[in-house]
């Protein structure tokens, strides 16, 4: 994709917005008038190919983070798109250059007003890297916070070789992600995941050893315990009873005494860390069959989302 010149940057955008909290069916509107943000020294500026949802952004609406954030908002977390300029102190990154990356470099403490669901967005050159060039921009896209959280959380965890990993909620952005790094850039032992009886195949074609139906059975019944514990559900209370000792529980839902809790802390370092294994095929982006959706159709993008139903990641492409 060619790069606009600096001369045809429009000093308008069209961009989803809302100034209340509330559902994203009710608050989230197209504004064809929102300002091109301007980028700092040390940010780009991004033509926004493609852009991928995260629950953190629907909880945001529904006013997670009202006491750091400042109405209105432009939501979205991750982005893959074109440089189409760059601040005076960035090293990394020249007009043209096709890059991907979760903008929130401070994650849930002072997150981004202006997000990535618009045609233009500005990051600091910290948070991204640049696009592999096997991966589309909608598959780059899906991968920014669901991929650094699961690597962090297994960090977390402690996650080794020879251990052994349980992920509570197999099927989702962050479950596949957890998956497939465990087995194949941690040398998990035994990698262990739950999901729906439809999508038991799909978790041992990323890596599962042991595929589990949560709704015929329970993990608290398995005969065996774990090592590491993720949990993606909120289910710590079960992940108690399945944990080995001196194991760790880490989960991304909300805080609980026996467990590591975190939110992402955005940084590039992971993207490209992780690069020779997006290139390799062993670590593969995973998009929902029905989740590609259009910029126009991003509510209900979002409703679907809401359901929790979805395998892998929703994504908004094309954006104009």
């Amino acid at each position: 994709m060619a790069a606009p010149s600096f001369d045809s940057l429009p000093s308008v955008n069209k961009a989803w917005i809302y100034s209340d909290y509330g559902n994203s069916s009710d608050i989230l509107k197209l504004d064809p008038n929102v300002p091109v943000p301007q980028p700092k020294e040390d940010q780009v500026l991004i033509k926004v190919v493609a852009a991928s949802l995260n629950p953190i952004d629907f909880k945001r609406m529904h006013g997670l983070l009202k006491a750091v954030d400042d109405l209105p908002i432009v939501p979205g977390w991750d982005v893959a798109g074109v440089v189409v300029k760059v601040g005076s102190q960035v090293k990394k990154f020249k007009v043209g250059d096709e890059v991907y990356g979760d903008i929130n470099e401070t994650g849930t403490v002072k997150p981004e007003k202006f997000g990535t669901l618009a045609e233009y967005t500005a990051a600091s050159e910290k948070v991204l890297a640049l696009k592999p060039k096997n991966l589309s921009f909608v598959e780059a896209a899906s991968l920014p916070l669901a991929m650094e959280t699961a690597y962090e959380g297994l960090e977390r965890g402690g996650l080794a070789p020879g251990k052994s990993v349980l992920v509570l909620g197999g099927a989702g952005g962050v479950g596949t992600h957890i998956i497939q790094l465990a087995k194949h850039v941690f040398g998990a032992s035994k990698v262990a995941a739950t999901a729906s009886t439809a999508k038991l195949g799909m978790l041992r074609s990323l890596g599962a050893d042991l595929a589990i139906d949560y709704t015929k059975e329970n993990v608290e019944d398995l005969p065996e315990k774990f090592d590491v514990v993720f949990d993606t559900v909120g289910q710590v209370d079960r992940a108690v009873k399945v944990l080995k000792e001196g194991g760790k529980i880490v989960t991304i839902v909300g805080p609980a005494p026996e467990a590591i809790f975190f939110f992402l802390n955005s940084t590039a370092t992971t993207l490209e860390k992780l690069e020779p294994y997006l290139e390799s095929g062993k670590v593969k982006p995973l998009i929902d069959p029905k989740g590609q959706f259009p910029f126009s159709k991003t509510v209900e993008a979002y409703s679907y989302l809401e359901t929790s139903r979805a395998t892998g990641k929703i994504v908004i492409h094309p954006i104009p």
